[in-house]
């Protein structure tokens, strides 16, 4: 009876595959470069929206002028950030069209489907993230 549990368990886990590991590669595909262009749009509206307070005219007493430059100083830093990531997302479109999207820079496996699809412009997989991870910290 314990045999016959365990050879269904084994099966359920099998068949709990998830819907994208079915998905056709090339509409896989379509669906991370739909994922990544709406995250691109996404940044840059975000980084235009931190344009009015980097470009803000700096005037009051020192107090209002040390807040200002605090809020500008945090707009910035928001804005360099949305930055890299505009960078990582065009270098993912051009994994896409070079063809390499979805191999991990690490071990030149593929990377998790469903990795993929919640951060559609990673370059690591979760085994390569790892090491990349291991690495940085032993040479920190």
């Amino acid at each position: 009876m314990e045999e016959s549990s365990k050879l269904r368990a084994a099966k359920k886990g099998a068949q709990a595959k998830s819907k994208t590991d079915e998905m056709p590669l090339a509409e896989f595909i379509g669906e991370c470069k739909r994922r990544l262009m709406r995250a691109k749009q996404d940044r840059l509206n975000g980084a235009i929206a931190f344009d009015s307070a980097i470009n803000t005219e700096i005037s009051g007493d020192e107090g209002d002028i040390a807040a200002s430059l605090s809020d500008q100083h945090t707009a910035i830093t928001q804005r360099e950030r949305i930055l890299v990531e505009l960078r990582e997302i065009d270098d993912a479109l051009g994994r896409i069209e070079a063809g390499t999207y979805g191999t991990c820079e690490e071990t030149e496996e593929p990377i998790e489907r469903d990795r993929l699809l919640a951060l559609p412009w990673t370059r690591l997989s979760l085994a390569g993230a790892e090491i990349r991870e291991s690495r940085r910290r032993k040479f920190a």
